[in-house]
């Protein structure tokens, strides 16, 4: 599968950008929400320009952050927006926060850990070069820091374009499979790509099951059933996750489960929930968002003792649908490149994690914890039986060692 297909709008920007390398460009930071609100119908009409995939850099997930933080009282939420304005006209927004560890500061993603993508949203006309290396100075400027930890950038996208050389990879290469609706004329022109073996599986399987009952798959408007079905999702996501012995840096978050229950009641998020029902019971869930024509899966759960009918695999294959019949141009399933999600993917974009030091701290620390040991502690704990995982998990919420290395993608 190809990596980049999804992102071909962008392959050229450097050339089309190459003789407006930014004269008359100015760099500011935003650091609360009273400014954001100055900028916002800014920030939408650049969205509205755009051609990437910037849900996780967009004006509604920037004031979710904003708000979550606020209402859990966060006094070390420490936002750096930073912007680039040609005139008055704004042309770029890079969302960061600066957080603190023990032994270093880091400028990272808005909203860290909750965002399954990192990008900067440019216009179009803009060289990614010039105009990234700008937004990450003006942040180092207004926000000193160790280093920028920049996770999930996918290969040809602005900010991937954009990155200054001395930045260089973290951890390992991962998958984003995505479905480009927008390629055929309708879902029966899409599914009749994916092979045969694989329709006629998922056909005899939904034979199978509603043979001991009904099976319906439902779109979920009801704010109250859509609270509930988060809430659902987020259970049995993180005890699969224990069972596992493995998190997420979502669950490591104790107000993961707050932040998304809160998305419900927002008018500037387009959520939207999907459940596959059998006999009147989830059988398959999931929820996501709408933004820039795509849908961006975000959290899914299933019922293990149904897994010979392969639930997530059917349930995806009706969100697939459900995505095609509202005139959507896509479906971004997210990292991990995982098989069910393989199955439907017109293509996967590689995703990778991208370090910037600032400090000799932050060179000396990139290399040590995220280049070197993390990954190999990584790749140690996962070859362990589950069982071990598990107690190693159990000591680390006691405090007795760190779970950062057991982490993985929410989906």
């Amino acid at each position: 599968m190809t990596a980049t297909g999804a992102l071909a709008g962008r392959e050229n920007r450097r050339a089309r950008g190459a003789d407006a390398v930014s004269y008359g460009l100015t760099a500011s930071t935003i650091r609360d929400r009273a400014g954001i609100e100055v900028i916002a119908d800014c920030w939408l009409g650049l969205e509205a320009r755009g051609t990437g995939f910037n849900l996780f850099q967009s004006l509604g997930w920037a004031l979710a952050i904003f708000d979550f933080e606020r209402e859990r009282g966060n006094a070390a939420f420490d936002p750096v927006i930073v912007t680039i304005l040609d005139g008055h006209q704004l042309v770029g927004v890079l969302p960061l926060e600066r957080i603190r560890t023990g032994v270093r500061s880091l400028l990272v993603p808005l909203g860290n850990g909750f965002a399954q993508a990192t990008d900067a949203l440019l216009d179009a006309d803009l060289d990614p070069g010039a105009a990234v290396t700008r937004l990450l100075r003006a942040a180092v400027a207004a926000a000193p820091c160790d280093g920028i930890s920049l996770l999930k950038v996918r290969d040809g996208s602005a900010l991937a374009q954009g990155l200054p050389r001395a930045s260089f990879q973290t951890g390992e290469k991962q998958g984003a499979p995505y479905v480009a609706l927008d390629a055929f004329p309708d879902f029966a022109g899409y599914f009749s790509t994916i092979r045969s073996k694989t329709r006629k599986n998922i056909r005899n399987a939904r034979n199978r099951l509603e043979r001991e009952g009904p099976v319906e798959h439902l779109v979920v408007a009801d704010a109250a059933e859509r609270q509930a079905l988060i809430e659902r999702t987020l259970e049995a996501r993180a005890e699969r996750l224990k069972e596992q012995g493995l998190t997420s840096r979502a669950f490591l978050d104790s107000g993961f489960r707050d932040f998304c229950t809160s998305l419900v009641a927002r008018n500037d998020i387009d959520l939207r929930a999907f459940s596959l029902q059998y006999q009147g019971r989830p059988l398959a869930e999931q929820w996501g968002f709408v933004h820039g024509g795509r849908y961006y899966a975000y959290v899914a759960s299933r019922d293990f003792s149904h897994s010979d009918e392969s639930p997530g695999k059917l349930h995806l294959s009706d969100i697939i649908r459900s995505c095609a019949e509202q005139g959507m141009k896509g479906c971004d399933l997210g990292v991990p490149a995982m098989p069910y999600k393989l199955t439907f993917a017109t293509e996967t974009m590689i995703v990778r994690d991208y370090a910037l030091p600032v400090t000799l701290r932050g060179r000396v620390l990139f290399q040590a914890w995220d280049v070197w040991l993390r990954p190999s502690l990584k790749r140690l704990v996962l070859a362990l039986p589950a069982g071990l995982r598990s107690a190693l998990m159990r000591l680390a919420g006691r405090g007795h060692l760190s779970r950062s290395f057991l982490t993985r993608p929410r989906l």
